[in-house]
């Protein structure tokens, strides 16, 4: 595994290309936030250590956006040199774009919302925070994933970790947007409430926490349950937990082979 002080010498690289980029966004006024792995880096600074710990790697520089900029943002790539994947365009259809910097590091570029397992919405979203998308959908970025890996547990171990749960977005995990999103969608309730499970364990079993660290992520997994559990779940949301499992609930998933 990598050393601290290496860890912190390739994070130094990617955010330097984060920051130029964002500058180059802020310039032609495109409403384009992070997401993904540096996005959960930039937005734990206090906690982002134990992703170090993990062995967790940056490897690339991920987005969200909305479509109507979709010209906008393709320009502004190739003006900075970079290639668009023009495979990858035509099998999303559009609503994923990947561009490749001269030294290969990757930029996925989601529009309007993240299709996965679930689907995390970003219409009227992308505004609320920067340099990334808010704290909630972060959240929802990981939980919505059925095969749920190490490297998505720290990040979301860390997320819960540096901030605190309740109602709003500034700087907190919007407890009601969360809780609403999934009063009105079970197969995203399921695979949520099974990661949270998921989440506790990691976090139960890593040796690399703190106890002090452990507790506090446990508690707001536990208060996040309790808000989500306590939600009035919407007639829709019913009539699909009647039929439970017997039926699959999220979608497959197929990695893009670059």
């Amino acid at each position: 595994m990598p050393s601290e002080k290496e860890f912190e010498e390739q994070e130094k690289n990617f955010f330097a290309l984060r920051d130029s980029l964002m500058k180059e966004v802020e310039i032609r006024g495109i409403t384009m936030r992070l997401l993904g792995a540096i996005a959960f880096r930039t937005h734990c600074p206090l906690f982002k250590h134990y992703e170090y710990r993990a062995g967790r790697l940056l490897s690339d520089i991920d987005f969200a956006a909305y479509s109507k900029e979709k010209r906008k943002i393709e320009e502004m790539f190739l003006d900075l040199g970079y290639e668009i994947d023009k495979h990858a365009k035509f099998l999303f259809q559009g609503k994923r774009y990947i561009f490749y910097n001269p030294k290969g590091i990757h930029s996925d570029i989601f529009f309007d919302k993240l299709e996965m397992c679930h689907d995390v919405n970003f219409t009227g979203r992308l505004e609320i925070d920067s340099p990334t998308i808010p704290l909630s959908d972060l959240f929802f970025e990981k939980v919505q994933i059925v095969e749920i890996n190490e490297k998505d547990l720290i990040d979301t171990a860390v997320l819960l970790r540096e901030h605190s749960v309740g109602p709003g977005d500034k700087e907190t995990i919007n407890s009601d947007y969360i809780s609403t999103v999934l009063s009105n969608d079970w197969g995203f309730w399921k695979t949520t409430i099974i990661n949270l499970e998921k989440i506790s364990q990691y976090v139960k079993n890593a040796n690399f926490f703190k106890e002090e660290d452990k507790s506090d992520i446990l508690g707001k997994i536990e208060l996040l349950l309790k808000i989500i559990d306590e939600k009035p779940k919407s007639f829709q949301w019913r009539m699909r937990a009647k039929i439970g499992e017997k039926r699959k609930w999220y979608k497959d998933v197929e990695e893009f082979e670059r």
